[in-house]
């Protein structure tokens, strides 16, 4: 199999920035009371061969955990896509430690195919499996870690998030000071947007000490600090019209999903203007005024 196609694309277009590893311990209970979260178990449900193991023991909160364990030194590529749904291609390390890997396309079957390289682009298949999943509710993919949203509780990035948004009660104004922290507190890294590489990992805690970082360590520190809160976020990627863009939707229990809430144009961040949705009384007059005069396409939620 040759994806080197579809993966270099992906890579080009959001500037190599969006790849995070992060092996789960616990989420923390939202504040608002959408959700609670049971805590993460492991090896209750293994598939595997000699290869590969797909944990799936926790497919009811929304993410499974795979390793390779093939003891070879060569790159590693998972795709994960539900029958009917969009495929997903992500990196894993070949040392065997484990990592999260949201399903993010809702309830149904999804099919986990681990790859090894054999010389040059291509690859070989290594293991594949079917899993079902149930959530046991339906925004627990948004709320728990996973590879490209890292972050554990007590680390410095909670603690800020908590400092950020201490005595404020309502989640639209916690997001609003949270968005405005990230964006006034980090610049953007141009030396390392030069030189990046494929497999980048961005370090939210490591973001947050240098104050600096390239256009998705911003994505991964905002949607962290949202889900420390219990704010159920989603980064996606998808399109605008014809344009490859990047945006995090937010659900506010009062509201709804608010879409775009926050969105990257290719150049900055900005924030959807929180004041009309304080004052909107339905969820979808919201989404008319996000989606007013653009053609917002999803292709990929994390």
């Amino acid at each position: 199999m040759n994806i080197k196609g579809r993966y270099s694309q992906f890579f080009k277009v959001v500037a190599y920035c969006i790849l995070a590893v992060f092996l789960v311990t616990i989420v923390p209970a939202p504040v608002s009371g959408v959700v609670r979260t049971a805590a993460v178990r492991t090896g209750v449900t293994v598939l595997s061969n000699q290869k590969a193991a797909v944990d799936a023991s926790n497919l009811a909160e929304g993410f499974v955990m795979i390793s390779y364990t093939g003891g070879r030194n060569v790159k590693i590529k998972v795709q994960i896509a539900k029958a009917g749904g969009v495929s997903y291609t992500y990196d894993l390390n070949s040392g065997g430690t484990a990592e999260v890997f949201p399903l993010t396309e809702g309830n149904g079957k999804y099919t986990i195919t681990v790859f090894e390289n054999v010389t040059g682009n291509r690859f070989a298949q290594a293991f594949s499996t079917t899993v079902d999943m149930t959530l046991r509710n339906e925004f627990l993919p948004f709320l728990y870690p996973n590879q490209y949203v890292n972050f554990r509780a007590g680390s410095p990035v909670d603690t800020k998030a908590q400092e950020l948004t201490k005595g404020i009660t309502a989640d639209l104004d916690r997001l609003t000071a949270i968005y405005h922290f990230v964006v006034k507190n980090t610049t953007y890294d141009q030396e390392l947007a030069k030189t990046v590489q494929p497999g980048y990992i961005p370090d939210v805690n490591a973001v947050l000490a240098r104050g600096k970082g390239i256009c998705f360590d911003y994505a991964a520190l905002m949607a962290a600090m949202l889900r420390l809160q219990g704010i159920p976020s989603k980064l996606v990627i998808g399109y605008a019209g014809t344009i490859y863009h990047a945006w995090i939707n937010v659900y506010i229990e009062e509201i709804g999903w608010i879409d775009q809430a926050i969105f990257f144009d290719g150049e900055q961040w900005s924030l959807m203007d929180p004041t009309f949705v304080s004052t909107s009384n339905s969820a979808n007059a919201v989404r008319q005024f996000v989606g007013e005069g653009n053609s917002y396409t999803q292709k990929f939620a994390y």
